[in-house]
């Protein structure tokens, strides 16, 4: 497979989603909506942590605290309708028709350092497919730095498994019993270890050659969500704080247009979560219906924390 990663490409949203959808990725330089959405959650992250600086506080405290803290600030960020006004205006930014594209609600994840805490609610990624998680096939997942990133506290992509299968668990993945069952304020509680039933590979990969991309504050990555991502191992000394979402254009979804899918089992569809620029509507469930599989009296359609807020610690 030819590996291209575009870099400030000028190209239209139809263009891009269609080389994304090819295995293709896409890199930005600052562009100000994003620097205005990073700056927004700076302020909340830096609010959550007092004085302290949140890239070294895990110094400072004991992991339940911090844990405690991530368990407050994360979905604080998520329901906060600031957080939603900031992504459609980098939407719009890109070039997305704010009345065919679809986001679901934007994500604040952190990556500690040294193995300090990578359960529950800072989870360290392992190599896999959103597509294992019941993402569609169209969905395109952007993802941007809060502060300053490098390297060795990136995320890595692993292209030899654009074409090549992985044997893995997503055939015991339904969304809607892990919107019932696995998600919620128990999160921020795993410390030690994380049960969850969490689709993974199954055999041993390979995931060298990687590719790493490092933008700037304000700049943003897009990938497919059949890409094969991982989070790479922090060692810098530093936590990772970013932000990721993930996008549906309405004729995709209606069309069953997307990335081949080569190896996801999983059942159930998120499409239900995803938000309309325009009017936070839901995807028609006329569309929704085509990607439905019959598995939909299993469990939660769409996941209701049962709080929204600073208290709430649902993930």
């Amino acid at each position: 497979m030819n590996n291209t990663v575009f870099f400030d490409s000028n190209v239209s949203d139809d263009v891009r989603r269609r080389q994304l959808y090819d295995g293709q990725l896409f890199v930005y330089g600052v562009r100000p909506s994003v620097l205005a959405l990073t700056n927004f959650a700076r302020s909340m992250i830096e609010d959550a942590f007092g004085g302290l600086d949140p890239r070294t506080a895990q110094r400072n405290m004991e992991v339940e605290r911090y844990a405690d803290i991530l368990g407050r600030l994360k979905p604080a960020f998520i329901h906060h309708p600031e957080s939603k006004r900031h992504l459609k205006a980098v939407l719009e930014d890109f070039g997305c028709d704010p009345e065919k594209t679809f986001f679901d609600v934007p994500r604040m994840r952190s990556s500690t350092s040294d193995n300090y805490l990578t359960t529950g609610i800072a989870f360290a990624w392992h190599a896999h497919r959103d597509t294992w998680y019941s993402a569609p096939l169209c969905q395109i997942n952007w993802w941007l730095p809060i502060y300053d990133i490098e390297s060795n506290n990136a995320m890595a992509f692993h292209p030899r498994y654009w074409t090549k299968p992985v044997k893995n668990s997503s055939s015991d993945y339904n969304y809607y019993v892990w919107n019932k069952m696995h998600r919620g304020e128990s999160i921020a509680k795993m410390i030690k270890s994380d049960p969850r039933p969490l689709p993974r590979a199954t055999e041993p990969m390979e995931l060298d050659p990687q590719i790493r991309l490092i933008c700037p504050v304000g700049g943003v990555l897009l990938f497919s969500a059949a890409q094969m991502h991982s989070s790479v191992p922090n060692t810098s000394g530093v936590t990772r704080f970013s932000i990721d979402f993930r996008t549906v254009h309405l004729d995709d979804a209606t069309a069953k247009r997307g990335a081949p899918n080569i190896d996801s089992a999983s059942t159930g569809t998120v499409m239900r979560d995803y938000l309309r620029c325009t009017d936070l509507s839901r995807m028609p469930e006329d569309v929704t219906a085509l990607h439905d599989d019959g598995t939909e009296a299993g469990g939660e359609l769409i996941y209701a924390p049962k709080t929204v807020g600073a208290k709430s610690r649902a993930s």
